[in-house]
Parts: structure tokens; sequence; C-alpha cells
């Protein structure tokens, strides 16, 4: 069975026609366009609240059980997410980490250093007094969790293979217009639209909001690597000329007990190199467990395995307005950062926090949710948090990639400073981990 059969609503014409909202403490529905990991999670934030939602994502969700097998379709094909505290806290509020933490690998070190420099630092959880920096996990659990619950959730109505074609506001509400996989013209009405269709949002094309781009010339090589070292939790962050290469902990394979290194030999590698130079990476495994080694050392032992990787080039793409009357911009339709300390899905959950908590007050005070002045605060109270994460992607993207010998030797300083200098490691390891935005 799909997830179309188990929650379709191609027979529906308007989202306020819905039982699930039978279910809700306010008649009010929000429309939620894009079913990615942001999408998925802002909805199941709003059922948590009592809010109604309904889900619409343009390519077609695949069939899953629940009770369909665990264990991971290959020990070295996967994408990762590197997920900060405040993240772990919001899907334990909403009782959806119990089903996650099996695939989570905690990380209890963070180690910095650059290739060829004296410079370096480390972070450890006994020093900082923390049961964890974050956790790793594979994109492909992570979604599949998300999917699930969202299937599950009375709130959340889901239509999938819908291609958005127009967003009409009134004073009122929002309608939403989109294609079914069938070629028919389908119509939603809501109180709220929120855009978390990706980098490229359609809606926020259709509502004519401009973005600031910056090309960083750059591609993000990503994969899993078998070392013939125990990773011991730690997360390693490596500069080196051609830009940051990151190596996360990742839990073993999950299975009967049978699967070969089962002692924590996986890991999660994001290398970035220069736009253009990512193709003989991808298909060369020995060329690229090579140039990794070279740049990286001994500190992860010696790359001995790599799987199917990906590349994507890197773009910062930042929405020029969050806020268009009923409609809110979000996640990567708002903005899509430099991978560099992982900050980015992050930054994009403490928004969907924000704002599913803003939401509720409103419904509680039976209040608009669409409602001009309470966006325009959202809005405003984020701008703070996406403003710090931004800067700081920025200066260590550009900082630690000038080849500038008095520059390298500064940055250099500033981690040897970072690592002893008093009460300036708890304060960077918080906002590391989402704790103070």
């Amino acid at each position: 069975m799909s997830m179309s059969d188990i929650k379709s609503s191609d027979n529906k014409t308007s989202a306020a026609t819905t039982n699930v909202l039978d279910y809700a403490i306010s008649d009010q529905n929000v429309l939620i366009v894009g079913g990615g990991h942001v999408g998925l999670s802002f909805a199941l934030l709003l059922a948590h609240q009592g809010i109604a939602s309904t889900l619409i994502e343009k390519n077609r969700y695949p069939s899953i059980s629940p009770n369909e097998d665990v264990k991971r379709s290959h020990y070295l094909d996967c994408r990762n997410t590197a997920l900060s505290r405040r993240t772990v806290q919001i899907y334990q509020q909403i009782g959806l980490w119990e089903a996650l933490q099996s695939h989570a690998c905690r990380i209890d070190s963070v180690q910095i250093s650059e290739q060829g420099s004296f410079g370096h630092a480390k972070l450890n959880k006994e020093e900082e007094n923390v049961e964890s920096f974050g956790q790793v996990m594979e994109n492909a659990w992570l979604g599949r969790k998300l999917l699930l619950a969202v299937q599950n959730s009375p709130l959340i109505n889901i239509i999938d293979g819908a291609t958005v074609t127009e967003v009409v506001q009134s004073q009122t509400d929002v309608t939403l217009i989109y294609d079914s996989e069938a070629g028919n013209e389908q119509r939603l009405v809501g109180n709220l639209l929120v855009a978390c269709d990706g980098r490229d949002s359609t809606v926020r094309n259709l509502l004519d909001i401009g973005t600031t781009n910056y090309d960083y010339q750059q591609c993000a090589i990503v994969g899993v690597v078998q070392t013939d070292t125990p990773h011991q939790h730690a997360a390693i962050e490596r500069f080196s000329p051609a830009g940051p290469l990151a190596v996360l902990p990742l839990t073993d394979a999950a299975g009967d007990g049978n699967e070969p290194h089962q002692a924590g030999y996986r890991r999660s590698v994001v290398w970035v190199c220069a736009k253009g130079e990512e193709q003989p990476y991808l298909e060369d495994e020995a060329l690229f467990l090579q140039a990794l080694q070279k740049a990286f050392g001994q500190r992860a032992g010696t790359f001995v395995r790599a799987g199917k990787r990906g590349a994507y080039p890197l773009t910062r793409v930042l929405a020029q307005q969050q806020i268009h009357g009923r409609c809110v911009i979000m996640g990567n339709a708002a903005h899509t950062l430099h991978p560099v300390a992982g900050q980015g899905f992050n930054l994009c959950m403490r928004d969907a926090e924000a704002l599913a908590k803003m939401l509720a007050r409103q419904v509680m005070l039976g209040e608009d949710i669409g409602d001009g002045a309470m966006l325009a605060s959202y809005e405003q109270a984020r701008k703070k948090d996406q403003k710090r994460v931004i800067r700081f992607c920025d200066a260590v993207v550009h900082g630690f990639t000038n080849p500038n010998p008095a520059v390298k030797i500064a940055r250099n300083l500033a981690l040897i400073a970072f690592d002893k200098l008093p009460n300036v490691k708890p304060l960077v390891a918080t906002y590391a981990m989402g704790l103070k935005s």
C-alpha cells in the first residue's frame, strides 16, 4: 500500500473540508508546500500543538511499512545529517526521538585543524558538561520515520504528486492551485501557507520574492567511508586550500549482529573541492580515498573503503523576505547555506519550532494564524539567529580558504586561542548546539 492509498486527497478540493480538522483545537488550517525533512517536521510540530495541516509534495512518496526490515540497504551507501542538541530536543518534545535514536550516533568530541598548519582545537563533552554535542543520522532513516509519523497523524493530510502552479491570497485566506499527476487542476484553501520547497522554491518564485545569491565556486562531495580505526564518537573538521572536510561518526549497520565492522569504523564524509573537479572523485574510489587521506592525514586512521558518492554545487541563496501576506518562506527556500559546521538543517528546525509555537499561541487566543503583525514578529524574532549562522558559515569558508600567509598564521593563532582561552569554548559550543538563538 502506498502513502497515497493511506492518505490521499486527490478527491478533495479544499483543505478546509478534510475531516482531520475534527481533531484540531482550531478550525484553521496550514498549507505546507514541500514534503522534505523540514516540511515533514513542521507538519509534526503543528500537529503536536493541535493544528491541522495539509502537506503538498511534488514527488510521489514511496510505499513504506512500519514493520519493514530496519537493516540498511548498504553498509556504505547513504547521506547523513548532523543534528544539533536543540534539534534532538525538538524531536524528543514531539515524541519522535525514540523511533529515531537507533540510527543516531552521538558526537562526544569535535576536533578542528588545518592541513599543513600548526593550529588546532578540540571540544569534548566532559569539559562542556553536556551529554553530547549532537547526533549524526542517515537521511534515509530520518525521512522514513518522519514520513511514518506524518502518515499516522490524524491532523496531517497528504497530497503527493502535486505540482503547484499558482498562489492567490485574500484578506481572509490563501488559495493554492496545483496540477495532479492525472493532469487535473485542483484547489486548496487555507489560512496560512508555509513554503518548504527547497532552494529553487516554486512558491517563492510565484510570489515574486527575490533572492540574494552567492556562488562559492565549490562542490561538496558527500558519502560514507570506512576507516581502519574506530571513530570513538569524534567529529573532525579539517580545512584544506580547496575547502573544509568533515568526517563524522556513524552507527554500525543494523541487522543480526553478524555484519562486519561493528566497532564504529563507519563515517560520514563531506569534502569540498573546487567546482568542476568533482567528477573523477565520483567515478574513481581509489582516487577519492587517496585525496581524502592526503587532506586529512592520519587523524581518522586510514580510509579503506568508500560507498557511492554524490556531488552538490555550493551556493548561498537567501530570500529577500520571508513573509508575504499569508505566506511564510521556510527551510532552504528561505536560506540555503554552505554545509560547513552542519548548521543549515538545524537553523531550519529552530525556525519551524518558533513558528509552530507562535501559531499555537494565536490559536489559544482565538486569533487568526495568518495575521500579518504576528507573522512579521516571527520574521523579526528569527533574524538574529539566522544572520549569526550565515555570518559564521561565510567567515569560516572565506577565512580558511584565504591563501595569504599572514591570514593563515592569524587563523591558526586564533584556533590555538580558542583552544586555550577560558569561557570561549562554552559560548561557541552553546551556539553550535543550537541552545542559544
